[in-house]
């Protein structure tokens, strides 16, 4: 956790995971340099990955990552890998680069910039449009206001039991290839949070979901919030 301008809680900041859904910011941060686009905002609400898969098309795939980890500074932050060059959710980051990636969209781009995406993010959608539930961690966990990008990677093609929204690989052992993915990330309040987990083989959405969640509120407690 970032906040009053320094970390207060972190444990492995880099240890680095495969993105999922995280990796996002960075589409949505490399196109608004190009201008707004109508995918973006269901890309970020609702973590469509057509429309992700639609603009790493059209603005070069893995360069995307390779040119928004120079303009931030990502130390850990890389694309996919060559094999797999349209799998945008292998790319791997850290905690520590996702932090640097907020502190970016809060502190340096234009306003507009800003608010195009941290707009989208406070209205994150509860489902998302491949039917999981993407209220897991922060939302679920913290009280607004919070502005949250999700990432979930491993848990198959649609959840067992299908969210109902009532409100509105690199390859290789060290991004965890084979086993699931879950992160929470965002802005809660004036604070930085960055949760990311790689989950045993075989563990199911829902207990992922509720673990990552009660991880979430114990990154709050030994914050002292």
């Amino acid at each position: 956790m970032f906040a009053h301008g320094k970390t207060v809680v972190q444990r492995a900041p880099h240890r680095v995971f495969r993105s999922a859904s995280v990796i996002k910011l960075l589409i949505a941060l490399d196109q608004l340099e190009r201008g707004d686009d109508p995918l973006l905002g269901p890309m970020l609400r609702s973590s469509d990955d057509g429309a992700a898969s639609e603009l790493w098309r059209r603005n070069g795939r893995g360069a995307i990552v390779t040119r928004m980890a120079r303009r931030i500074g990502l130390t850990e932050t890389a694309p996919p890998p060559v094999e797999r060059p349209g799998f945008w959710g292998y790319s791997a980051l850290s905690a520590a680069d996702v932090v640097k990636v907020y502190r970016y969209l809060l502190e340096d781009v234009p306003a507009g910039t800003r608010e195009k995406v941290l707009g989208e993010l406070r209205r994150a959608t509860r489902c998302g449009t491949d039917h999981f539930d993407q209220y897991f961690g922060i939302p679920r966990a913290l009280r607004r206001p919070w502005a949250v990008k999700q990432g979930w990677s491993g848990f198959g093609d649609a959840p067992g039991r299908p969210c109902l929204d009532g409100a509105v690989p690199v390859l290789g052992p060290a991004l965890g290839i084979g086993r699931p993915v879950l992160h929470t990330t965002g802005v809660v309040g004036d604070k930085i949070v960055v949760v990311l987990t790689l989950q045993p083989a075989g563990t199911s959405f829902a207990n992922a979901y509720r673990q990552l969640t009660a991880l979430t509120r114990e990154v709050f407690r030994a914050a002292g919030e």
